[in-house]
């Protein structure tokens, strides 16, 4: 339930800035510096996000943290969504769709096999700095991230959101649901992201 109104949240944020035309605005701002600089205030909130909804004994608190993070995903989101909407009419339902089946899917494998799945964590890891590591290059030294690049990520997205909701069955406490909306969240919108920028690549 958290997560989908985690979900629905973020969704309702981008409507709002869409429909009242801030979205134009936040969109070139944006692109208009240095993206590092973006990815960068984006990771510390995120960093932050996460340790209050992990440690934090008040809920408002871990609420709070929830919000924020939801917040932030949604003005990383904006310049993404502005292409998409303004060059590539059509994906972003289809990317939604996409992503959504993808997530029950995987929800699915882990809640009918009930397997710990949290031995994916070490890789998780390796792969995000990986992937960190490509992604500040590309931006440094001017190269594309291609199609493969976008797959990889996908594919990584899911093994993230198949650990998640596998720590959610096995080790999370009871306490700590808002916590793991936050991480479900956070990886559903790692997917989507790259579903959608899959599926820009190809209009």
């Amino acid at each position: 339930m958290h997560l989908f109104g985690a979900i629905l949240a973020f969704a309702s944020i981008e409507v709002f800035l869409f429909t009242s035309g801030m979205a134009e605005g936040i969109a070139r701002s944006m692109l208009s510096v240095n993206w590092m600089l973006v990815l960068g205030a984006f990771m510390i909130v995120s960093w932050f996000a996460t340790r209050v909804a992990h440690r934090a004994t008040s809920l408002p608190a871990q609420y709070a943290a929830l919000g924020g993070f939801i917040v932030a995903q949604a003005l990383i989101f904006v310049p993404m969504l502005y292409m998409a909407q303004q060059f590539a009419p059509g994906v972003l339902q289809s990317a939604a769709t996409v992503t959504l089946m993808g997530f029950a899917a995987l929800t699915a494998i882990a809640f009918v096999t009930r397997k710990d799945f949290s031995f994916l964590g070490g890789l998780l890891k390796w792969g995000f700095m990986v992937a960190l590591v490509l992604i500040a290059a590309s931006l440094i030294f001017g190269f594309h991230l291609g199609t493969f690049f976008s797959v990889a990520m996908i594919a990584l997205a899911g093994a993230a959101i198949l650990r998640d909701t596998s720590n959610v069955i096995h080790h999370y406490p009871r306490d700590r649901y808002v916590a793991a909306s936050l991480q479900l969240f956070a990886s559903v919108a790692l997917m989507f992201w790259y579903v959608l920028r899959l599926f820009m690549s190809r209009d």
